[in-house]
């Protein structure tokens, strides 16, 4: 929907710039509640006092309990995300607990607004939970401001978005080599070079991407989110806009440079059979995580 895509613009603009549940109100009306989502998203400087603190939840639990070394990700004491607009308040997840150890590879999976989404975009530090704690690569997500959350996801976090989100007016090799110059790496080109080396498109390196195809453009945006060698990769229905074959080629990419890479990975998507290639599947519905958990042995 629109709210979604504007929601994915400004984090993708948020994550460049700065190297779940059903969605419900008193009286389930779930287009509302998105409304009143994203306008109180609109007024961030309400919703949030200069510490990052929420101001309609100021009793915000942050706790540095420390994060296992075995863990990548740790949403416990109930994670919650909830947005207010006027006198409407707005559950988006409630009581989320959940452990990611390092490596593994997890599919979240769910029907349409049923949380997914915004439980990845906490994990990112794109949003904010009002309670409970979040621990994510070594970071206590909870008690740091939005520059400290910049930094961490420039260091440690990598987004692949359904959409691309590829800055239109640089080339593959200038969207790939951008978070790593943002970070000041001066190899930031020699190292995207060999990224899109390793995604297939050694001779695309100089094409814009309106001149490349939707599968060449997610290609893009994955060597774009591996860039930084980033411990945790967040993808969120990254085949959603590619027909079959294009999507199986992307998925074999994601799921090698994952492996290859040693990262940790947590995709958000509604396929079930893409969901079954994960070590593991979380299924959630109306902003929690059922009792339904599939686990197999890491290869």
């Amino acid at each position: 929907c629109c709210v979604e895509q504007a929601r994915e613009a400004l984090a993708a603009l948020r994550v460049t710039a700065h190297p779940e549940e059903v969605l419900t109100d008193a009286r389930g009306d779930v287009d509302r509640a998105r409304r009143d989502v994203a306008c109180a998203e609109a007024r961030p400087s309400q919703r949030y006092a200069r510490d990052g603190t929420p101001r309609e939840h100021p009793r915000v639990l942050a706790r540095a309990a420390g994060l296992h070394r075995h863990d990548v990700a740790l949403l416990r004491r109930d994670a919650r995300e909830r947005a207010r607009h006027h006198r409407v308040s707005v559950d988006i997840l409630r009581k989320v607990s959940l452990e990611i150890p390092a490596g593994q590879s997890i599919a979240i999976v769910g029907p349409s607004g049923s949380g997914k989404t915004s439980l990845m975009m906490i994990m990112a530090g794109l949003e904010r939970a009002t309670r409970g704690e979040v621990q994510v690569a070594g970071h206590d997500f909870v008690s740091m401001n939005e520059d400290q959350l910049a930094l961490a996801r420039g260091a440690d976090i990598g987004i692949v978005f359904q959409s691309f989100h590829l800055v239109p007016t640089m080339t593959a090799i200038e969207n790939v080599a951008l978070p790593l110059e943002f970070a000041g790496r001066a190899d930031a080109f020699e190292v995207a070079g060999g990224l899109l080396d390793e995604v297939g498109l050694a001779a695309r390196k100089t094409h814009f991407p309106a001149q490349l195809s939707g599968g060449e453009q997610q290609r893009v945006a994955l060597a774009r989110a591996m860039a930084p060698q980033p411990k945790l990769l967040l993808a969120d229905e990254p085949t959603g806009n590619l027909d079959g074959a294009t999507g199986h080629a992307v998925i074999d990419l994601l799921f090698g440079m994952q492996k290859r890479h040693g990262a940790t990975l947590v995709l958000i998507t509604h396929d079930t059979k893409l969901a079954a290639l994960c070590q593991r599947t979380v299924h959630m519905a109306d902003g929690r995580i059922d009792n339904r958990v599939r686990e197999l042995s890491p290869a």
